[in-house]
């Protein structure tokens, strides 16, 4: 069977990546301070800040760690969608994030604000992405190759 997914494959993966990159760089200040094109955060604090909001019932220090696991996952699923790399697996893992951060935000600011994100096209694009059978133009494929 001819595989039909090679270049939506390719496009979901880093359109996906890109999209947990992005504001991975933003909060860490990579991307320019706050009020500079379409910054969110613009450094760790704001981040945090907002963050808080998401998870009013955790306490800072707890937030803070959050903060952290959520930067670290997002960053590394990012860099493995784009490299094709355990990409089911990064896919599975988006999706659940996402899902993660839909349940977050629809009971702390409201469901308006995963919808206005795109958050929900998020968790679903990589739930689909996930069952793709062949990932064309990535590591898995090369290393399926050679063996």
């Amino acid at each position: 069977m001819e595989n039909s997914f090679k270049v939506p494959q390719l496009l979901l993966r880093g359109a996906l990546g890109i999209t947990f990159l992005t504001p991975v760089l933003d909060r860490l200040g990579i991307l320019g301070p706050i009020g500079t094109g379409n910054i969110e955060w613009g450094n760790w604090g704001n981040f945090i800040n907002y963050t808080s909001t998401l998870m009013p019932y955790l306490s800072r220090p707890m937030v803070d760690v959050m903060g952290g696991i959520a930067t670290f996952s997002e960053f590394t699923i990012a860099v493995l969608l784009i490299i094709g790399f355990k990409t089911k697996y990064a896919a599975i893992g988006s999706s659940l994030l996402t899902l993660t951060f839909i349940l977050f935000m629809a009971t702390s600011v409201g469901i308006q604000k995963p919808i206005n994100f795109g958050v929900f096209t998020a968790s679903a694009a990589s739930l689909l992405l996930s069952y793709i059978p062949i990932y064309k133009w990535s590591i898995d494929n090369l290393l399926h190759k050679s063996n």
